[in-house]
């Protein structure tokens, strides 16, 4: 049986406890600045051009061509990608920066993206926005399409022992029962079940054998799912990271478990291959993985019209 992890008793943490805390920004985690990418679609699929946005230094980018992750420190990407499938120039955005007060947070939407050639539809595909740190490796090919994961170099160098990730976050949850499975094709079917956004922090220590595989120990886990609609915003709203093996620790859920090979990452050869987690650890870590994400299913499989909104996302340490 699903268990969601309640907000309410994280909420309710006393001031006296943060009184020997350090609050640490993230790079790029104030989410103020953002590229605006646009991509001229293929005049297959009608030569419409569409409007991109990465977490990145502020920028205006008019051409069809790869985004350059990971520079200037920034650990960011986004599931908003732009996509060349077999000659055809498609771009898929489910993340914006939307205005919040003086400055901008960054909105993740769950939607059904369409693909039309020449007025007939081909393809529909369940999106959800999800911001993350890591590499998107554009043009998403052929392969992509089928397995986000293969063009995504999960995670980022991170050695650091935080007791929690904090940031502001709002929501809007679909009040239903059934999700939609739409993974390539124009026929999607609707199951039971119940999407809602995620957010998920993995601490892991990884290495790479001499034949490129990369292997993984879990050294930290935080997860929450949101399960229903705040229209307010949770203000310095935190996760809390707990160390070690917590599959016998209180409150553990199955959701919270190894990501055995669904993750991938580059190896030294340049190679995309899987993070296989082994098991739990107590090594310092090396990689840190945060993913806030508008849903928690599978890729392609959710509820159209989640979305989950997010500011100011920081480390809590014990001083």
């Amino acid at each position: 049986m699903k268990k969601t992890i309640f907000l309410l008793p994280l909420l309710c943490l006393t001031v006296a406890a943060w009184a020997q805390e350090r609050i640490e920004p993230i790079p790029f985690g104030h989410l103020d600045q953002w590229a605006v990418r646009y991509i001229k679609e293929s005049k297959i699929l009608g030569g419409k051009t569409k409007t991109l946005y990465a977490v990145a230094p502020t920028d205006t980018l008019r051409m069809n061509a790869p985004f350059e992750y990971g520079r200037h420190g920034n650990p960011w990407s986004v599931s908003s990608a732009y996509a060349r499938v077999s000659g055809i120039d498609k771009a898929s955005g489910t993340v914006s920066p939307e205005r919040r007060g003086k400055g901008f947070c960054a909105r993740l939407d769950s939607r059904l993206d369409t693909v039309s050639a020449l007025g007939i539809v081909d393809l529909k595909v369940i999106v959800a926005g999800s911001l993350f740190t890591g590499k998107t490796i554009e043009p998403v090919t052929n392969k992509g399409t089928s397995d986000p994961y293969s063009i995504i170099d999960m995670g980022v160098p991170f050695t650091k022992h935080p007791v929690a990730l904090m940031l502001d976050f709002k929501s809007y949850v679909e009040n239903s029962n059934v999700i939609t499975y739409a993974k390539a094709t124009s026929k999607p079917k609707n199951k039971e079940g119940h999407d809602c956004p995620q957010m998920t922090i993995l601490l892991q220590h990884r290495w790479e054998d001499a034949d490129g595989n990369i292997y993984a120990r879990r050294v930290g886990t935080g997860c929450v799912r949101i399960d229903r609609t705040y229209t307010e915003w949770q203000n310095d709203f935190r996760i809390p990271i707990r160390w070690g093996d917590i599959t016998q620790q209180p409150g553990f859920q199955d959701y919270e478990g190894l990501n055995v090979s669904a993750f991938k990452a580059t190896n030294k050869q340049g190679k995309m291959v899987p993070i296989n987690e082994t098991g739990y650890g107590l090594e310092n870590p090396t990689h840190v993985i945060i993913m806030l994400s508008s849903g928690h299913y599978e890729a392609f499989v959710g509820h159209a019209g989640n979305t989950l909104w997010v500011d100011n996302i920081r480390w809590v340490y014990d001083e």
